[in-house]
This record gives C-alpha cells, structure tokens and sequence, in this order.
C-alpha cells in the first residue's frame, strides 16, 4: 500500500542516551591510563531506570539498550573487563575509552515532531516496524486503483487447456493479473476477448465504467482482425498515442475515456508476451504508482556490458539480461524474440541499448532492474 498522510514521530528515538553493548557504564577519564579498578554500584537491565548517578572510579554494570547513569559517559564491552576475584562489586576494566564509546544518545535517530515517513511512500515490511515505533497502528493510504484484464485472439484458449492446431494458451492474461496485483492495484479478468467487433465492444464498454485502467493485449497492431483501435475508438476513447520507436512493443495504444467525473486509462499491449510485459513496465506501473501519488519506480542503473554485442535494427531495445559481480554489470541473454518467455523468466533486469550498432565488452549503458 502507498502512504496518503506524512507520518509524524511522537517519541524521540532512542528515548534516552543508552547503553550500545552489554558492558559497565563509567567515566572516561577514569580510564586514561587504559587501566582501572572500579566499584560498581548498580545493575540496568534494558527496560530499567538507573537510580543513582555515577561518580568517579565507579561503574554501572549494563546491558544493550538500558539507559546510561547520569555521570557516565562511555560504556566499556564486558569482552575488556574481568571481576576481581569474582568480585561482583569490583571489576577490572583494561581499555581506553573516548568520550561517548557504545553510547547512542537520544534522539539521533529521529525527534519527536520529526516527519519520519512521507505522502507517496510505500509500505513495505520494514515501515510497517517504524509505524508501530512511532505508535501508527493505523495511517491514510491511498485507494488502490481498480485495473481490467482483457486479452484478445480467438486464437487464445485457457490455460489449463490443451490447444488445438493453430491455438496457443492465454499467457498474458495471468501475467498481467499478477503483475497489477504485485503493483498494489485491484486486478480483475475479463476473461478472452474474441476478435468479433460487436463483442469486444459489449465488454470493452461495460469494463469502461468500472475500471481506473483497462489493459488489453493483442489486436493493436496493423493485421486484418486488429480491431481493437477501431472499437475503441467508436467508444469515445480519445488516442493519445498509437505505436512507438520501441522493440519489443512498437505496436502499444494509450487511450482515455472520460465520462463526467468518471475516467478511465486504456492500454492496448501487443500480443506477444515479452512486449506485453515490457511495455507493462514502460507504461502502466507507472501509471498505477501515479494513480496512488506513488513515488516512480522507473529508475534505470548504470552498468557495464559484460561481453561485447550488436544490435541490429532501427528502433532502441529493451534485451532480457542478467546482473553479474556486484550487480554492476549485466550480461545479454539468448533472447529469441518477443514471444520467448523462458528467457525473459532467466532475466532480472532489461538492458537498454539505445541505438543500433555495436556495443564493446564493458561499455556503459542502463538497465531496468525487474522487481
């Protein structure tokens, strides 16, 4: 889910100067000779309060995370101190210490008053800890957006079904449900849109009024049963792009549909299911993430090609590859075009090469890592 509110702390963190090792509490100077025999006074256990101040050549045995005694000033680890002849009263302290060693003071990590979380930010495991340490158990997020599935080809049959000759199983169709869903929307799945005008027009326009997002797949680009553009449009979906200089997913259609306050995003991907699931990356999660006032996730990393590539064609590419070493640089997959979805599954990033031509071993170029 995606924050709707900034989130405020209401307690200074840590709430007092504590204790960063289990150890004694003591005055630095104390220690200047790297030596010391001290008395300990007190034992603070983490949810304890000291009761008294420390004084010269005394200590305060102390565990990770209770607060420090007034007085003290570092903590020395209990690795650098031996009790005199199992004396739990004088101990033996052999280390230097500067002032605040194994000491957090209160509030480095945030103050009361402090904005720890903003507007747009997405909650994942670990903020849902900070909303408890600040005491949110509940927050304002934002309405996850409703999105539809449709894809289209009477060539399509389910996918627990065998197909016949010149039939191929609905891939996109599941793709594209999980991928809304990991994408924090509402998927939901029109079933298979046939390539019969009439029909696709009776789904398209009942989806129209209930849906943030309408994705279809298939039927967008110039073949003689391609109808979706056309039914779109008798529906008043106003074109705001149609194709694009982009390999795979040249054949993408951006639409919307207004009706008074009502409007609806419509997305047209190509059939083949590596272009679906780019153009899903390029174009309509960050439309979800918009829809949500979501920060972007479309950020791209620096890296170094691995061997060295040509590329052929006139249009930028988005190549199926694979991080390597630390993550900065990638290797090119054995992609075999825009329906080889078994190497898009070996892939966790897609490599972005701009412009035909070749591109040497450890050239620098970006990549967009898969989520």
């Amino acid at each position: 889910r995606i924050l709707a509110e900034d989130i405020t702390a209401d307690v200074d963190s840590p709430p007092h100067r504590k204790s960063l090792v289990d150890g004694y509490a003591v005055q630095s100077k104390d220690l200047s000779s790297g030596h010391a025999t001290l008395q300990v006074v007190e034992e603070v256990f983490a949810g304890q309060v000291p009761t008294r101040s420390l004084a010269s050549g005394e200590a305060t045995r102390i565990m990770t995370g209770a607060p420090l005694p007034d007085g003290a000033d570092a903590v020395a680890m209990v690795e650098d101190t031996v009790l005199v002849d199992g004396d739990t009263e004088v101990v033996s302290v052999r280390t230097e210490l500067a002032i605040g060693q194994n000491v957090q003071d209160r509030g480095v990590v945030m103050k009361s008053g402090e904005i720890v979380m903003r507007c747009g930010q997405r909650i994942r495991p670990i903020e849902i800890g900070l909303l408890c340490e600040v005491g949110r158990t509940e927050v304002v997020v934002a309405e996850r957006p409703s999105v539809a599935m449709l894809p289209t080809g009477d060539e399509l049959v389910d996918a627990a079904q065998t197909p016949g000759p010149g039939q191929i199983r609905n891939s996109n169709g599941p793709m594209l449900h999980a991928l809304a869903s990991a994408s924090g929307a509402i998927p939901s799945s029109l079933g298979i849109g046939r390539d019969e005008p009439e029909v696709l027009r009776q789904t398209i326009e009942s989806a129209l009024q209930t849906s943030d997002i309408l994705m279809l797949s298939g039927g967008v680009s110039m073949g003689q049963k391609d109808f979706v553009p056309a039914v779109l449009n008798e529906l008043n979906v106003q074109t705001v792009f149609h194709r694009v200089q982009l390999r795979p997913g040249k054949p993408i259609w951006f639409g919307v549909w207004e009706n008074g306050e009502n409007r609806t995003l419509v997305f047209g991907l190509p059939g083949n299911p590596v272009s679906s699931f780019v153009c899903y990356y390029l174009f309509v999660r960050p439309a979800i993430d918009a829809m949500q006032a979501a920060a972007p996730r479309l950020r791209h990393n620096t890296v170094h090609m691995n061997d060295a590539f040509t590329l052929t064609g006139n249009r930028p590419t988005y190549f199926p590859a694979r991080f390597v070493g630390n993550s900065d640089s990638i290797e090119l997959l054995r992609w075999k075009g825009s329906a080889d979805q078994r190497t898009l599954c070996e892939a966790d990033c897609l490599a972005f090469l701009p412009a035909a031509g070749t591109y040497e071993k450890a050239a620098m170029i970006s990549a967009l890592p898969l989520e």
